[in-house]
């Protein structure tokens, strides 16, 4: 068998002397591919829209009300999930569902015991099982590796 380290070397070569030429590899011009979306289909320029300035208070003007977190989140019975344990490095006490459209405030409940979570949507069908934390299904006395069907309502 012929020892073929030599082509590598050629190469080497070449390349340190197109570096070495006036402007280098800095010369070479790349071409202008269109910029494609996910679909790769040519995608047209954002459209901006003008928004009107903050006031100095930080207000848009006299009659704009700040709605509370707790008024945004969902609000009444959401239904019923079968929850599994969410991710166990993920500290806190919160619900990953499909039955929350919007993040918010919520209570679970299971076999007598109800917990305070914050409640973040899951994209799936509602048929779709749910994630609980650690902590949550530890105050709620599920065992870890069960799969428990809990009452989910928003604050």
């Amino acid at each position: 068998m012929m020892d073929n380290s030599w082509k590598f070397g050629i190469c080497g070569l070449a390349l340190l002397g197109l570096t070495a030429c006036e402007g280098g590899l800095s010369q070479v011009k790349m071409p202008d591919w269109p910029v494609l979306d996910r679909f790769g289909k040519k995608s047209a320029p954002e459209e901006t829209t003008e928004v009107e300035p903050l006031e100095e208070d930080g207000a848009a003007g006299e009659d704009a009300e700040v709605a509370p977190i707790s008024a945004i989140g969902p609000k009444g019975e959401l239904g019923k999930t079968v929850v599994s344990l969410g991710t166990a490095t993920e500290p806190g006490l919160w619900l990953k569902t499909p039955l929350a459209k919007v993040p918010g405030p919520g209570r679970v409940r299971y076999g007598g015991q109800s917990v305070e979570v914050t409640l973040i949507p899951l994209v799936a069908e509602d048929t779709a099982g749910s994630r609980l934390s650690l902590q949550a299904m530890q105050a709620l006395g599920i065992p870890l590796t069960e799969l428990a069907e809990v009452s989910v309502s928003g604050s």
